[in-house]
């Protein structure tokens, strides 16, 4: 290979890695917004005490939460791992965070507050999907949601209506 053909191979290579690489603001944009959307609040595992365990990102959360006549829940893995939203497109992402609805057509509990994002705008969008895309992918299978009244196979919180 001659000096010529090497710097163009150099130059290919470290405009292709930049065009991978997603925009570092677009990315910080996205963590800000996922902090005050209390995102981990639900979607990050917890220790048997109850802390939050920081190094597994938001893999899923550990507890779930049973609604009155809809079954128990729990949140699911929002990183880049196929167990995750690995196999999803930006589109259905952004879809789930506005409508709460899922790829394969399940609505998601109404536990995930879909109609407080439902407002949020397209470079806001776009920033929580960068953001949730550059997170280390953790493979995590979360439980699977559970009929109303069936045994739960993991804790999870009750949640009560009052009384009339």
């Amino acid at each position: 290979m001659t000096i010529r053909s090497l710097v163009i191979a150099a130059l290919f290579l470290a405009t292709t890695a930049r065009a991978e690489t997603p925009d570092a603001d677009l990315v910080a944009r996205g963590s800000y917004l996922g902090r005050i959307m209390d995102c981990a609040g639900c979607h990050m595992p917890r220790d048997a005490d109850g802390l939050p365990e920081f190094e597994a990102g938001l893999s899923g959360g550990t507890v779930g939460f049973e609604l009155p006549g809809l079954g128990t829940f729990w949140p699911s893995n929002l990183t880049p791992h196929t167990t995750g939203l690995g196999d999803w497109s930006d589109a259905e992402i952004r879809t789930a965070i506005t409508t709460g609805l899922r790829p394969d057509g399940r609505v998601l509990a109404p536990v995930m507050p879909w109609p407080g994002y439902a407002a949020l705008e397209e470079p806001d969008l776009a920033a929580l999907v960068a953001w949730l895309r550059s997170m280390p992918p953790v493979e995590n299978v979360v439980p699977t949601p559970v009929a109303p009244g069936a045994p739960a196979p993991a804790p999870f919180y009750r949640v009560t209506l009052p009384a009339n």
